[in-house]
């Protein structure tokens, strides 16, 4: 199976499957010198832990990382970093059901006549438990950032959606994305949330939402015309995420409802005599290159294909069947999406900076 590696220059794999004894991922690509250690990764990965709430699977795992290559005495060596966690809770008999059956809306089917087989212990490499390799990468990409970005690239992810519920933009306080289990930056629309997907849990069903993720302080010139843009790229990592169906970049499919005056960015000269904008609809992105305004993206993440009521469905014999998931999954996957959503942006500002830097040295513009 190819196509397991993300980025360029800061470039990272992984490896494990949902229920095998370990996931994994190597890291390319970060310049040496660098402070790094397991309590830098940690913090992050810990956000993304399962279990911690009733709105989340139940499955427990300390998620707890090891750095096996790549450092020498807290400093990174400019060689591949190794990262490792060991999996301690799978319970591989609450598939024994599906064995034979496909999920609808899961990767099961395109698995099977793909590769002629597939892991059905929690879905192998198409599961969500890969995430967690992809936040720890994106811890290391922070560090990245806050060391070669003067001031550092600041992340933040909510998510701003559950079902159709959507959280007004002019109540949006990030302050409070910590307080609640949602990463939800409204409190009122929190309490809501709680009580709608209760209902959901209890009915064996779930639902989707919809995540934010914002980066501010992003130099400008990040990103190259034409293939390697830095919103494409951006797309094809959120895309690359379990169970997102959609991406937009700023004002995104509210633009096509825009006229040409209200979708564009005007620019004044600011009082240090530098230019500003006075709007961001194109999400700080113009060209594929960044303008130096927050990066702003929201993706959409569809509902848990694994539920408890009966779906219709087929067999791996071709006979017609019922589908009934037991076992520990999410009502509501975007939630643990957001930690996700905020790796993957870093990772890709990192590779863009690296290769501004190798391309264009320092120098904006």
């Amino acid at each position: 199976m190819s196509g397991n590696g993300f980025g360029h220059l800061f470039r990272f794999t992984t490896f494990g499957e949902s229920h095998g004894p370990a996931i994994g991922c190597v890291i390319d690509g970060v310049p040496p010198r660098l402070a790094l250690s397991e309590a830098d990764i940690q913090p992050w990965l810990d956000r993304r832990r399962p279990g911690q709430n009733r709105f989340t699977t139940q499955r427990r795992e300390a998620d707890q990382v090891r750095i096996l290559s790549g450092v020498f005495e807290g400093l990174t060596t400019g060689t591949p970093i190794g990262l490792l966690i060991e999996n301690t809770d799978q319970r591989s008999g609450d598939y024994g059901e599906i064995k034979d059956r496909f999920r609808p809306g899961h990767a099961d089917w395109v698995y099977q006549q793909k590769y002629g087989l597939r892991d059905y212990r929690g879905g192998g490499r198409s599961s969500a438990r890969e995430t967690a390799m992809r936040v720890a990468a994106g811890a290391v990409a922070r560090v990245v950032l806050n060391g070669l970005v003067a001031g550092g690239i600041a992340l933040k992810g909510a998510m701003v959606r559950m079902g159709a519920d959507a959280v007004p933009d002019d109540r949006r306080d990030w302050a409070v994305c910590a307080d609640n289990p949602f990463w939800c930056p409204d409190a009122e629309s929190a309490a809501r949330w709680e009580g709608l997907l209760d209902g959901v849990r209890k009915r064996g069903s779930s639902i989707g939402g919809v995540v934010e993720v914002v980066a501010s302080n992003v130099p400008v010139g990040l990103g190259s015309p034409v293939y390697d843009k830095l919103d494409a790229d951006i797309a094809k990592a959120m895309m690359s995420i379990n169970a997102v169906k959609g991406v937009e970049i700023g004002a995104g499919f509210a633009a096509a409802a825009l006229s040409g005056e209200d979708n564009a960015d005007e620019m004044r000269i600011g009082p240090d005599g530098e230019p500003v904008f006075l709007s961001n609809r194109a999400g700080g992105i113009l060209g594929g290159i960044s303008t130096g305004q927050d990066v702003v993206v929201r993706l959409a993440v569809k509902p848990t294909s694994s539920i408890l009521t009966p779906k219709r469905s087929i067999d791996s014999a071709g006979n017609e069947v019922e589908v009934s998931t037991r076992g520990r999954h999410d009502p509501c996957v975007a939630i643990r999406a957001v930690p996700v959503a905020e790796a993957m942006l870093a990772c890709v500002l990192a590779d863009h900076l690296l290769r501004h830097r190798g391309q264009c040295g320092w120098g904006e513009g």
